[in-house]
């Protein structure tokens, strides 16, 4: 059973693509989430602000893509980008950085 995930692509105002995802992230749907990030093969916006769940097959997915990346998360995914190291290889602001966008 996949586990509900929404993905939605958009433009910042400054033409950066963003992928605004909702809902969990895990091994049932990471297929679907690595290939929304392969979409756009230069810089990426992950607004990651409504997911509330990214397990180890999620954080490979944005592990494998972190250079090019800029993710945009939550107060409660914090603790999971920052643990795994992912702070360190991708670019990360929390919601309230981000203006609450």
């Amino acid at each position: 059973m996949t586990t509900p995930l929404t993905l939605t692509t958009g433009r910042n105002p400054d033409g950066t693509a963003v992928l605004k995802a909702v809902g969990e992230i895990d091994m049932s749907n990471t297929h679907a989430f690595a290939a929304a990030l392969d979409d756009v093969p230069d810089r990426l916006v992950v607004d990651l602000t409504e997911v509330e769940y990214l397990d180890s097959a999620g954080l490979n997915a944005l592990f494998v893509r972190a250079g090019r990346l800029e993710l945009v998360v939550a107060p409660l995914l914090e603790p999971v980008v920052t643990i795994s190291g992912l702070a360190t290889v991708a670019t990360v602001r929390t919601r309230r950085d981000a203006g609450d966008r």
